[in-house]
């Protein structure tokens, strides 16, 4: 019986690497404008990620606008597959001011335009939505995030759209700065349409080695990138990011992996980034 147990674990564990070795690789996509469609196909990028003040906020955008703007999006070469800067600064979802109403509103508004968009996924980082005042309990503060979050998930569920929460390094935002604390705050929602961004910048930032990835299986959903110094594009230092993609690669990670990054020439950067992180992603998903 004994050896029978212990040949079933070989063959299982013998499975499991055998569809992590299987797993597709993942695309690369970019966070950039819509209007240089034509330079970033050029470039190599396959999804696009635009921001959701720009083509989704009513508070930028009117009804009519967003309209005439739909074409241009459903006629892009390199589609718009995501969006972020979700919620507002000033529509705090933690603290003494939090107006749950008025957040519940603007994204109900929101995610029904995205999908109008044919989008399935925002990122939700927003730094000063749910950055914590000053002096405010910390302790309150994530019982405020989780219960908005949860309710933010509702609303996302009725547009079939996915949130992935990201975590931001301490420069840009006081709370949720790992993928530890993120990741503890997707399970405490525990909503299928609340789901975990990781975002290998901020870990670097950080200085979280790719060990925090470990356990994010069936939450990851979508990944995003740029070197460490400067937010630089992939290749400009020549940051590796291999042991980030082998983690993401033993958490069974299908989704996709997009630069963010400040670009000085996007001409010139867009291809060698490309190439950068395909040359990365395949030496790890391709063996």
């Amino acid at each position: 019986m004994q050896k029978i147990y212990i040949l079933g674990l070989l063959v299982l564990a013998g499975l499991t690497s055998q569809a992590q070795m299987n797993l597709v690789a993942p695309e690369i996509g970019v966070v950039q404008d819509f209007e240089n469609d034509s330079l970033l196909l050029a470039s190599g990028f396959h999804y696009l990620v635009e921001s959701t003040p720009k083509i989704l906020s009513p508070r930028n955008v009117s009804d009519q606008e967003f309209q005439t703007r739909l074409q241009t999006i459903k006629n892009l070469q390199v589609p718009i597959y995501a969006c972020n800067l979700f919620i507002p600064g000033d529509l705090k979802v933690v603290g003494p001011n939090v107006d749950e109403k008025a957040v519940l509103d603007f994204v109900e508004i929101v995610l029904r335009r995205a999908q109008a968009a044919g989008l399935t996924l925002i990122t939700w980082g927003s730094g000063g939505s749910r950055g914590i005042p000053e002096g405010f309990d910390r302790i309150k503060a994530k019982e405020q995030f989780i219960d908005m979050a949860i309710k933010v998930a509702e609303v996302a569920a009725r547009y079939d759209m996915v949130l992935a929460l990201e975590n931001l390094n301490r420069t840009e935002c006081n709370f949720i700065n790992t993928i530890e604390e993120a990741l503890a705050i997707v399970q405490s929602v525990d909503h299928k349409n609340f789901r975990l961004c990781i975002d290998i910048y901020h870990m670097l930032k950080e200085g979280e080695s790719p060990d925090a990835i470990v356990g994010t299986k069936g939450y990851a959903v979508y990944c995003e990138l740029a070197e460490r110094d400067g937010r630089t594009p992939p290749g400009v230092e020549g940051d590796d990011f291999i042991p980030y993609f082998t983690a993401l690669k033993k958490e069974g990670y299908k989704g996709k992996i997009v630069i963010e990054c400040r670009w000085k020439d996007l001409a010139t950067e867009g291809r060698m980034a490309c190439q950068t992180i395909r040359r990365q992603i395949d030496a790890v998903y391709k063996f």
